[in-house]
């Protein structure tokens, strides 16, 4: 028998067996599950702000130069896509040990939908105990809980949820049970630091290096309750008890020999069921009010805060300062139909200090407008449902941002289909 017929028969006999391979599902040394979502993005801007949408470099609106014509845009993109996988590995001293590694397709590089490139947004391990957790690997930042629930991938991170970057870290989380209804959950972190000048290796003052960063430290303290019963909460895929969250972060940077900028936030965030599933799975005449408010200074790239550093030099710039208020309400007539309304704002509390600060620390924290008053959002959006995979998504949002000289503003009607796996 010929070597080219010997090939043919093995490509047809692995062919047939293909349905056969099909049924087994794809396994690791310990229990793998694959998931996440396709997403489509339609949005027209009345302010033309790119691929992304990420307006000015501090997250506001840019403003249309004077004598400038105004420029809309309509845009596609299905680089928010995403895929997720979690690991179930075997047991640690009584605890079961988990992990989870997810990728979206906005990562560095090209803008063009052609050329996307995979972006960690995840991946850590945990120990898990029955009511002591021990977290290792990048997820979200300690400080800041709510996340705006919008079609906009900025999730309102620039007005008044600082939900963003997720960053490395070290975190123990314990569970304190009160009683048969209310518990506390206590979290501390220590946290890689975020700020402007944190960059590793780095002994000149530039936009991207200071002189060094020490370990930012964080914690959360929450208290739950079964009193009001559960509803709906981010992207109505879950349902969620009555908290109460306070949080903090804080940390220190050196600019100059003589100059260390202490960076800090503390906030509360609170979640309400006003109108409790009826079974404490389904989505049906709920409804569920979500707010935030917190005070920052230094925090610029988590988006608490519009600027880095206030001052009329380097050598003497101390941390900008400002403060975020959000709130949201997401009503399920059915099953199927959901209805999200909210609004946040980020807003400058040194305006004076920032108003006056010069060019060259203007210029570190990438503020090319000038400082930024106020960053503000409202939004509402509609969600459907057509089967427990497919979703469609319609919202409008309108973002005003206000500088020392200038103000930009952008209306954007967006449309969106998912799948989730």
């Amino acid at each position: 028998m010929s070597k080219r017929l010997c090939s043919a028969l093995s490509v047809l006999a692995m062919l047939s067996a293909a349905p056969a391979l099909a049924d087994e599902p794809v396994m690791s040394r310990f229990k793998v599950v694959l998931g996440g979502y396709v997403k489509l993005d339609y949005v027209h801007n009345t302010n033309a702000l790119g691929p992304i949408s990420p307006g000015a470099p501090g997250g506001g609106i840019p403003p249309v130069a004077a004598g400038a014509v105004k420029k809309d845009e309509s845009l596609f993109t299905a680089k928010q896509s995403r895929l997720w996988l979690k690991v179930a590995g075997p047991e640690y001293r009584g605890a079961r040990t988990n992990a989870h590694v997810e990728v979206d397709f906005y990562g560095a590089g090209s803008l063009a939908n052609e050329f996307p490139n995979l972006r960690m947004r995840h991946a850590y391990g945990t120990v898990d105990w029955a009511d002591t957790q021990v977290l290792f690997g990048q997820y979200w930042d300690v400080f800041g809980v709510a996340c705006a629930d919008t079609l906009d991938f900025r999730l309102g991170g620039t007005t008044g949820n600082p939900a963003t970057p997720r960053v490395t870290q070290l975190r123990l989380t314990h569970k304190v049970e009160l009683n048969q209804d209310n518990a506390l959950r206590l979290t501390v972190a220590a946290q890689n630091p975020v700020e402007h000048a944190a960059a590793g290796g780095s002994n000149s003052m530039s936009k991207t290096g200071g002189y060094g960063s020490a370990l930012n430290g964080a914690a959360q303290i929450s208290f739950i309750s079964k009193a009001l019963g559960v509803s709906p909460g981010y992207m109505g895929l879950g349902n969620s008890p009555l908290s109460v969250t306070l949080f903090g972060v804080a940390g220190k940077e050196k600019l100059s020999p003589g100059n260390d900028v202490k960076v800090y936030g503390y906030g509360v965030h609170g979640f309400v069921p006003l109108m409790k599933s009826s079974d404490g799975k389904s989505r049906a005449m709920t409804l569920s009010l979500e707010t935030q408010g917190y005070v920052a200074a230094g925090l610029d790239v988590q988006g608490a805060t519009a600027m880095s550093l206030v001052g009329a030099t380097k050598e003497d710039a101390g941390a900008a300062k400002g403060y975020g208020l959000y709130g949201q309400l997401k009503f399920f007539p059915t099953q199927e139909l959901g209805l999200t309304a909210g609004y946040g704002r980020r807003e400058t509390l040194d305006w004076d200090e920032a108003r006056s600060t010069s060019a060259a620390v203007l210029a570190l924290s990438n503020q090319p407008f000038g400082a930024e008053r106020s960053n503000r959002q409202m939004y509402a959006n509609v969600t459907y449902d057509l089967n427990p995979a497919f979703r469609v998504a319609a919202e409008f949002q309108r973002i005003e941002t206000t500088y020392a000289a200038s103000k930009g503003q952008n209306n954007a009607f967006r449309m969106a289909a998912y799948y989730f796996f």
